[in-house]
């Protein structure tokens, strides 16, 4: 029997390493997903011996869901989508660039750097949620969270950006922006990790020749550190995205619309809607990311 090839070795074993996954995905994601695909063009209902009765209704439940439903805010669906979008479109890059400003600043050399990372890291072991309450307030009336109570109460930083002269749009940006700058902080922690770990994984001798060749640190940075970093800023990029779907006020409106108001088909058509408009924003800011970074992948 002839041996075989060192390449169809390494396709078995890679392929036998992802079959968990596949399987998994199958059993857990496609399957499911197929379910819900038809129940979106389906009137459903619970039979009286149980199990699913299904009535093909065609797009009539993505016709209710954009111009009959409301959320659970009496907002408009369609409203609701684009707010979201809106949202993460600006909180990926925000929270890519903030974790990894953070990243720098904890992988500088600097007296104290150890116990700085700890002080740091120490909210992300022992979860947020923990840390959350430990800095919350009781007013008697509400609790506010310490740090964002203190961004919102002061108007000190919209009276400087006043004299600017910048837009109103531009000024409730950056406003809007400095009041959640403590719940930007909360959703940087896994990000600003995994951009340690690639600033740690670059080659010194890139830093000493750019040093050799007079470059200065701003163009170090650019030259050296950016690049070296794409693929994970790619991976950030993503990850963030993911996590905000899964945040994301939809899911919520998914489960009312199917468990709490009972209109299943309703529910499987926002939850389509809502996979295909991952999916385009996904691709989006991978086409995005290819154009500002070169990603290396290994060709």
């Amino acid at each position: 029997m002839r041996a075989l090839k060192y390449s169809t070795k390494r396709k078995i074993h890679g392929f036998i390493f992802i079959l968990p996954w596949i399987i998994g995905f199958i059993t857990f994601f496609a399957i499911p997903i197929i379910n819900t695909t038809i129940y979106s063009f389906n009137h459903v209902s619970v039979g009286e011996a149980g199990g699913m009765n299904l009535a093909f209704s065609g797009i009539q439940n993505y016709i209710d869901l954009f111009k009959t439903e409301v959320t659970t805010e009496n907002t408009q669906v369609l409203r609701l989508l684009v707010e979201e979008n809106q949202k993460m479109l600006i909180n990926v890059p925000l929270t890519v660039i903030f974790s990894l400003f953070l990243a720098l600043i904890i992988n500088a050399k600097f007296p104290g750097r150890a116990i700085v990372r700890i002080i740091f890291f120490l909210p992300i072991i022992l979860g947020l949620d923990v840390v959350v309450s430990m800095m919350s307030i009781d007013t008697g009336m509400m609790t506010q969270t310490a740090t964002t109570a203190v961004f919102a109460e002061t108007s000190f930083a919209e009276s400087i950006l006043q004299f600017t002269g910048l837009p109103p749009e531009v000024v409730a940006f950056i406003q809007s922006t400095i009041t959640g700058i403590f719940t930007l902080i909360t959703k940087s922690g896994v990000q600003t990790l995994i951009f340690l770990a690639g600033l740690q994984s670059i080659s010194p001798a890139l830093y000493e020749v750019a040093k050799i060749e007079g470059a200065t640190t701003y163009e170090t940075f650019w030259k050296v550190t950016i690049p070296s970093t794409a693929n994970i800023t790619f991976f950030v990029a993503i990850y963030t995205l993911v996590e905000l779907f899964l945040s994301s006020p939809v899911t919520k409106e998914i489960h009312n619309f199917a468990f709490i108001k009972s209109k299943i088909g309703v529910g499987s058509a926002l939850s389509i809607i809502f996979i295909v408009n991952a999916i385009v924003l996904l691709v989006f800011i991978s086409w995005f990311l290819k154009k500002v970074v070169k990603l290396d992948y290994g060709k």
